[in-house]
């Protein structure tokens, strides 16, 4: 039955499959920029994928376990769409989530991610949503801390993913331990997604803080990169961002 579902799945992604002019597809790939030579993209809409999942879901009489199976299938695959198929898959199940299902996405994105959208949209589609409910709060510091502290960069990404999923979800955040997660990943800044990823956190926090998070970017802005600068202040008022910006 697994198999029956994931080759239903492939099947109708294909037939969904765009029709792109090679200068559109490489736009594409230059806008996700995949770390693997052999990744496959076929530009189709994350909606059209959750219908496809939605008709393949009410076809197959899954448990959490199948459906854990099916995600693992998928996002071994080097085809975007598919690795979206299987989060968003298990996400049906998402009733079933414990402890394990966080160990089941980690170590699958250590061998299987090779790119920021594909990290992304599962710690704000699946993996935030479930951190941030209520009672989860002891699990949610330990996973974004022990992904923070991973030697892989795209778990380490992840930790801000998470957090800044948690805190749009509860419209509140811990200053400290926020500018802690932050103080850890400078190191890492030198690395692109990182760099992106401190100053998309703290533009989240902007939004619900933005005169704390002001003066924190003034505090800090000899020592954070411009692009952090710029990602981090986008929220601001005018005036502030270009205070915050000013050489």
């Amino acid at each position: 039955m697994i198999q029956k579902a994931v080759k239903e799945i492939r099947k109708l992604l294909l037939q969904n499959k765009s029709n792109f002019t090679e200068e559109q597809m490489n736009r594409m790939y230059k806008i996700i920029n995949p770390d693997n030579d052999n990744y496959e993209i076929y530009g189709i809409r994350v909606a059209t994928i959750d219908k496809i999942i939605k008709t393949v879901s009410d076809n197959f009489d899954c448990t959490y376990n199948d459906a854990a199976e099916i995600y693992k299938e998928l996002i071994r695959s080097n085809i975007e769409e598919e690795k979206f198929a299987g989060f968003l898959f298990l996400n049906r199940f998402k009733k079933f989530f414990t402890q394990n299902t966080i160990k089941l996405f980690h170590d699958e994105f250590l061998e299987n991610c090779h790119t920021w959208s594909v990290l992304d949209s599962s710690c704000i589609r699946v993996l935030g949503p479930f951190l941030a409910k209520k009672g989860n709060e002891e699990l949610a510091k330990q996973t974004i801390n022990d992904w923070a502290n991973s030697k892989n960069s795209w778990i380490k990404r992840g930790s801000m993913v998470l957090l800044l999923k948690i805190i749009m979800v509860r419209k509140e955040f811990d200053k400290d331990y926020v500018y802690n997660l932050v103080e850890k990943m400078l190191e890492f800044s030198n690395e692109n997604y990182i760099e992106k990823g401190i100053g998309w956190l703290l533009k989240t926090c902007s939004k619900y803080e933005p005169e704390l998070i002001y003066e924190y970017l003034i505090e800090n802005k000899y020592r954070f990169t411009r692009l952090i600068l710029r990602y981090a202040s986008e929220k601001l008022v005018k005036e502030k961002r270009a205070a915050i910006l000013k050489k």
